[in-house]
C-alpha cells in the first residue's frame, strides 16, 4: 500500500490516492452499476420509444379507418401524449421515490433498489427518446409516406419500413446524448439505495469525512465516462450515412 494510514487533511492529492487505493472496490462497483443502468436503460427506453412514437404520430384517416380504428388511434395518441408529458415534466428523483416506495410495500421479492432504478431510468428515457424520434419523423419528407400509400403500403408498413428507419438515422446523435445524460442522472437513484458512483463515493467517505476528496474522484470518473461516450457519439455522427429515400417520387 502507498499509504498505510489516512493522510492529514492538508494533503489533498495524497488523500485522493489513499481513497482510490483503499476503496477501489467501491468505485469499481459503482462504475459497473452506473454503466449497467445507463446502457440497459437507454436501450430499453429506445425500444419502448419506438412504439410510443408510432402511437403519437399515427394519422387518422376518416376515409380509410373505421370507427373502432379511429377510436383506438385517439386512445393511443392520448396515452402517449400524457405519458411523455408526465415523465418529462417530473424529476427522475421524484419518479424513483414514487415507484420504489410505492411498490415495495406490496412485498414483491425481486423489487430491489437496482431493479426499481432500472425501471425508472427506462421509463424516463422512453419519454425523451420518443420526442427525439418524433422530431426525426417530422424531418422526413412527407412525400415518402404519401408515395408509399399510393403504392399500396398500409400506414403501418409505411411507418415501419419507410419513415421510421430514416427517422432513427437522423436521431442517432440525440439518442447518444441521452445516454450521456443517463450516465450522470443515475446519481439521483442513490436516494433509493442504488449503489452507483455517487452512492459508492458516499460509502467510501462516510467513515473518514473526506467529502471533497471523495467527490473529486467521483467527478473525474463521471468526466472520463462522459468524455469517452461523447467521442463515440461524435464519431457516429460524422460517420452517419445520409438517409436514403426508400421510395422514388411517385
Amino acid at each position: 500500500m502507498i499509504f498505510a494510514i489516512l493522510p492529514p487533511k492538508n494533503q489533498f492529492f495524497q488523500t485522493i490516492l489513499y481513497l482510490i487505493e483503499t476503496y477501489s472496490s467501491f468505485f469499481i462497483r459503482g462504475i459497473l452499476i452506473t454503466l449497467f443502468l445507463s446502457v440497459v436503460g437507454t436501450v430499453g427506453g429506445f425500444i419502448l420509444s419506438l412504439f410510443l412514437t408510432v402511437l403519437r404520430t399515427q394519422e387518422i384517416d376518416d376515409r380509410r379507418d373505421n370507427a373502432l380504428s379511429i377510436f383506438l388511434k385517439k386512445i393511443g395518441k392520448g396515452f402517449s401524449a400524457v405519458y411523455i408529458t408526465v415523465f418529462r415534466g417530473t424529476p427522475m428523483i421524484v419518479q424513483a421515490m414514487i415507484f420504489y416506495y410505492g411498490i415495495a410495500p406490496l412485498g414483491i421479492s425481486w423489487w430491489r433498489p437496482l431493479v426499481a432504478g432500472l425501471f425508472v431510468v427506462t421509463l424516463n428515457t422512453t419519454a425523451y427518446i420518443a420526442e427525439v424520434i418524433r422530431s426525426g419523423i417530422n424531418g422526413v419528407d412527407k412525400g415518402q409516406m404519401e408515395a408509399a400509400r399510393s403504392l399500396g403500403f398500409s400506414q403501418k408498413q409505411s411507418m415501419f419500413q419507410i419513415v421510421l428507419p430514416q427517422a432513427i438515422k437522423n436521431s442517432l446523435p440525440a439518442i447518444g446524448n441521452e445516454f450521456i445524460v443517463n450516465l450522470k442522472d443515475t446519481a439521483v437513484l442513490s436516494v433509493i439505495g442504488v449503489v452507483d458512483i455517487f452512492k459508492a463515493t458516499q460509502s467510501a467517505t462516510s467513515s473518514n469525512y473526506r467529502i471533497v476528496e471523495g467527490f473529486f474522484i467521483a467527478a473525474i470518473i463521471y468526466l472520463i465516462l462522459t468524455f469517452i461516450t461523447s467521442k463515440i457519439v461524435a464519431r457516429l455522427e460524422r460517420g452517419k450515412p445520409e438517409a436514403k429515400k426508400v421510395i422514388a417520387n411517385a
